[in-house]
């Protein structure tokens, strides 16, 4: 590998001028401000919730964004991931020598709290680039070029990043997986017993009506970084679009399609949010009328009406349950969105919630249509 991945600093986002991206996240989800930086016709603001950090980047100036690149994509979007790594320089270097892009080259910034240095890489997953950083013994809130910004303590809904999911076009994860693995040294995760890495996992939503492909990918041992999850569309006879193909259509190719936020209490999270006014999605009637549904719910230790009323999905059997809910979009493009988890004992993404729900849409559709 020629610049393993040790940590992910942040996830960055770039919107224009106005967007009401920072203030959302902070009014609905619980993200609090840390650290703001303002010059070069940039307004940069990172955001934390436990270990959670994005930093919007907001505008549009003649020079790259600190630690960021423009990629003057059409769309607002999550367009850079940032990650530690041991020697930003080495790894740039490395990088390059595999052919990759490097539009910006190592830079050294510093402050009266210490130094960092970064470079940004290319990656091959559309509009989203990587930011490498060397950053040990920093004593800032964030990052050399910020100033602290004072805030109160937030909600504490979420504790950390569990994964991050790239909507993919079809075929691109076996080359996506390769580079992933050359390049940051991201292994395959199965999600199954004996999964091919080359075919992922295979989720059909029914005979006819596509599905999905999911290969999971996960850094070496003791570091801190999320699991990657590629997603791409599986042929089917549908003539409606699935969540692939609409991101893939509204951000004008691939790339970050969602971010998935650990919370130790996704019940509470949720209401909490609602109440902020955040948006969540909710699942058709469908979905938890599914057979042996409350019994599983059950099992788990939750209210079937409760998770129904807040739209929290559940998976697993036995003792090992995975709980998940979205939020709609945080972009009028109806791309990129926020997942919440809570995992008890489970280790997977929800694999039987996709098939399930996909496939109680197109039952809840098909009533819909004959009355």
């Amino acid at each position: 590998m020629a610049a393993p991945a040790r940590r992910l600093c942040h996830i960055a986002f770039h919107v224009p001028e106005g967007q009401p991206l920072a203030r959302d996240l902070h009014r609905l989800f619980g993200f609090q401000p840390v650290a703001v930086r303002e010059a070069g016709g940039w307004r940069q603001l990172a955001l934390r919730s436990g270990d959670a950090v994005f930093l919007v980047n907001e505008g549009a100036g003649p020079r790259e964004p600190l630690y960021g690149l423009d990629p003057h994509h059409s769309v607002s979007s999550a367009a850079n991931l940032c990650f530690d790594v041991d020697d930003a320089g080495a790894a740039a270097r490395a990088l390059a020598a595999r052919g990759c892009r490097v539009p910006v080259p190592p830079v050294r910034v510093r402050d009266a709290q210490g130094a960092a240095s970064y470079a940004v890489v290319s990656s091959p997953a559309g509009n989203l680039s990587l930011t490498l950083l060397e950053r040990a013994g920093y004593r800032g809130p964030f990052l050399p070029g910020f100033r602290p910004v004072p805030s109160e303590p937030g909600p504490g809904w979420v504790s950390h990043v569990d994964h991050l999911t790239l909507a993919c076009t079809p075929g691109s994860s076996p080359a996506l997986t390769r580079w992933f693995h050359d390049c940051l040294g991201f292994q395959h995760l199965p999600l199954s017993p004996g999964e091919d890495p080359e075919l992922g996992l295979r989720v059909v939503a029914g005979s006819g009506r596509g599905g999905l492909r999911l290969t999971a990918l996960q850094a070496g041992p003791d570091n801190a970084v999320p699991t990657l999850v590629l997603a791409e569309s599986l042929p089917g006879t549908t003539s409606r679009q699935d969540q692939v193909e609409q991101f893939l259509a509204r951000h004008q190719g691939p790339g970050l399609q969602h971010v998935g936020l650990y919370t130790p209490n996704i019940i509470a999270a949720a209401q909490g949010m609602v109440v902020a006014g955040g948006r969540l999605l909710t699942p058709p009637e469908a979905y938890y009328q599914q057979p042996g549904k409350e019994k599983q719910i059950l099992a788990a230790g939750h209210k079937p009406s409760l998770l129904a009323r807040q739209g929290i999905l559940l998976d697993g059997d036995k003792e090992k349950f995975l709980l998940q809910v979205f939020t709609k979009s945080l972009f009028a493009e109806d791309t990129f969105f926020l997942e919440l988890i809570q995992r008890q004992g489970a280790t997977g993404f929800g694999q039987d919630n996709i098939r399930a729900l996909w496939q109680s849409v197109q039952e809840e559709a098909a009533r819909t249509q004959e009355t």
